[in-house]
């Protein structure tokens, strides 16, 4: 029986820094460990890729339209047989680096349901997983990848807060909407971004009311604003970067290297 690999999701409010975060972990675990990482973008504007430098040839969305279409155009039909078909599109698409391998989830569904296809992929994506140390998922905005249970037998779920009243909310919604469909989740932590140590307290004292792990806080980083606009990957930032070495902390703390 294969093992099964660390797995780490990265959730919150659009805007909040999930991408941030998720590069940030990848970065910490390259430069910490040998590990074996995957990274999952499993947000549907697939902003992961960019950030870390690298381009995508394809989805899983993309490669679940074709199979639908494909059935419903008559072309093939579906059966058992086709998992190996489809196991071999998933590794076309996969993304690989000497230190870390990419795979994007891409858009939705869109139109009909073909509720057999959606399960063979989960099975293969799950094989897929099994293969990493360290599985990293950056998660797409809001609370439909909980409600569709992307995010079970998640070991540590990052919700990540900015400053805004709605990035709070957003935090609180997704802890209870993962209680209310039974998300397998064994911690989840609160990090802030774009917070300093004079209002740190507020993190503390939100995670504490709404009983949630409290992680730490990633500050500014004027580096981390320069290589967004140059479009430089978040990955070469350099070692002394406070938003780094703030995410080599939080994870050192939390035990999770």
């Amino acid at each position: 029986m294969k093992r099964r690999g660390f797995v780490i999701s990265v959730s919150g409010k659009g805007g909040v820094g999930k991408t941030l975060l998720s590069v940030l972990l990848l970065r910490t675990y390259l430069d910490e460990t040998d590990k074996t990482i995957l990274m999952v973008d499993g947000d549907p504007a697939t902003n992961l890729p960019e950030a870390l430098g690298v381009e995508v040839k394809g989805t899983v969305a993309d490669i679940a339209a074709k199979l639908k279409d494909d059935i419903q155009m008559g072309r093939i039909s579906y059966d058992a047989s086709k998992r190996d078909m489809l196991e071999g599109w998933i590794y076309e698409i996969l993304v690989e680096n000497p230190r870390f391998d990419l795979i994007a989830m891409g858009r939705g569904e869109g139109e009909g349901c073909y509720c057999s296809v959606n399960y063979m992929l989960t099975l293969i994506l799950t094989n897929l997983i099994q293969n990493y140390d360290v599985t990293i998922m950056d998660m797409e905005a809001g609370l439909e990848h909980i409600s569709r249970r992307v995010d079970s037998d998640v070991d540590v779920m990052f919700v990540i807060t900015d400053r805004s009243r709605m990035g709070f909310k957003t935090v609180s919604r997704i802890k209870e909407v993962a209680e209310e469909v039974h998300v397998e989740v064994k911690r989840m932590v609160l990090i802030g971004n774009l917070f300093d140590e004079k209002d740190e307290y507020i993190l503390r004292e939100y995670a504490n009311s709404i009983g949630l792990e409290y992680g730490g806080y990633i500050p500014y980083d004027e580096n981390v604003s320069l290589y967004n606009m140059k479009g430089i990957s978040i990955l070469r930032l350099p070692d002394d970067s406070p938003s780094l070495l703030a995410v080599k902390s939080i994870a050192k703390k939390l035990s999770i290297l």
